[in-house]
């Protein structure tokens, strides 16, 4: 069996489609809708596009590590890719749109895979990285069905 964490959620958003994608293809946005997420800042400018940078401080282990996150591929305004990857783990996130009227679907794919050393460790290690978890989902799903 596939013991590397793998987080899937789906979204029902009552965005548009390009409001839901503009927002979450932001990664900065991160630290208002993932309670792991302590800070999150983005390190160019302009429109998000492949290459784009986002750091992303997370409390993982009872202790702070920053994740630096890039747009790894972007089609507007229907799936982005996030890639982080540290000595330790490297993460994928693919977040999909599908638009359902004025509305849409968002799918949330974290892929996590940890290297070297943590790679033994990696159950436990999943059950403490958790960053797109539950909470997050909840707090995800509040965001994305409020006022825009």
């Amino acid at each position: 069996g596939r013991t590397m964490p793998r987080y899937l959620t789906v979204i029902d958003s009552t965005w548009n489609v390009s409001q839901a994608f503009a927002f979450m293809s932001d990664f900065s946005n991160a630290a208002r809708w993932d309670p792991g997420v302590l800070a999150a800042q983005r390190l160019d400018a302009g429109e998000v596009k492949v290459g784009s940078c986002f750091d992303l401080t997370v409390a993982f282990a009872g202790r702070k590590m920053t994740l630096r996150y890039a747009v790894r591929s972007l089609k507007a305004p229907h799936q982005v890719v996030f890639a982080a990857s540290t000595g330790l783990l490297e993460s994928v996130d693919t977040l999909t749109f599908e638009a359902l009227g004025d509305a849409c679907r968002m799918t949330y794919d974290a892929d996590l895979r940890f290297k070297g050393i943590a790679a033994v460790a990696n159950p436990l290690l999943a059950l403490s990285f958790r960053r797109i978890g539950d909470r997050a989902r909840d707090s995800l799903r509040s965001v994305l069905t409020s006022a825009q």
